[in-house]
């Protein structure tokens, strides 16, 4: 990762530009900037995430790429509310820790639950927060919860698994041509050839 503020700034014209050809939908969300990892939580319109996901994977074929290695952890819809009033960025101050050797034992399933959970937590109170105090920094939010901040080597866990999908992979799946067989194309009872009948 290059200067993480030259990452902050180049999602907030990305989203300025999806903002115009996509007017109907906002979009809200969460960027945390470790020092060697990133978190990017993102509420909006499909279009404009796959519009994001696709620029993920055009950023990868580039030789300067803003971010290496990045995984898609979770694709929702029909999210009935949003977490998120507006979408912002801060730079953490959080050294990275070795892993711990009992993390390393634990199923991918546990380790994503856990990673949810916490940004969960930590949306649900910038909401209350907000509410209270609207016009306060988020790297002041951020710092009263530091128990909600996702470790860094939960982050590491999850982007050595294969289980999540880089985002070349997941367009992939994306894109890939469905072959759809229609109720109407079904016939009961099967089809038989019929032979003319014989005559003696």
């Amino acid at each position: 990762m290059v200067d993480k503020k030259d990452l902050g700034g180049y999602y907030e014209n990305l989203f300025q530009k999806l903002q115009c050809s996509h007017q109907a939908e906002g979009i809200t969300g969460l960027l945390l900037l470790y020092s060697s990892h990133v978190i990017h939580v993102l509420e909006s319109s499909s279009d404009v995430l796959y519009s994001v996901i696709r620029d993920l994977k055009d950023m990868q074929q580039q030789e300067r790429a803003l971010l290496l290695e990045p995984k898609i952890l979770l694709m929702s819809h029909n999210i009935p509310s949003r977490l998120f009033q507006q979408w912002e960025y801060n730079v953490l101050n959080i050294t990275a820790e070795r892993l711990d050797d009992t993390l390393q034992g634990e199923p991918i399933e546990k380790i994503i639950s856990e990673f949810l959970t916490l940004l969960l937590k930590l949306g649900i109170h910038m909401q209350k927060t907000y509410k209270e105090f609207p016009n306060k920094p988020l790297s002041s939010v951020l710092d009263n919860v530091p128990e909600l901040i996702v470790p860094q080597e939960l982050i590491e866990c999850l982007l050595k698994s294969n289980e999540l999908l880089t985002p070349h992979q997941f367009l992939d799946i994306y894109d890939a041509s469905i072959s759809v067989i229609m109720d109407s194309e079904f016939v009961w009872p099967k089809p038989e050839h019929l032979l003319p009948e014989t005559r003696k």
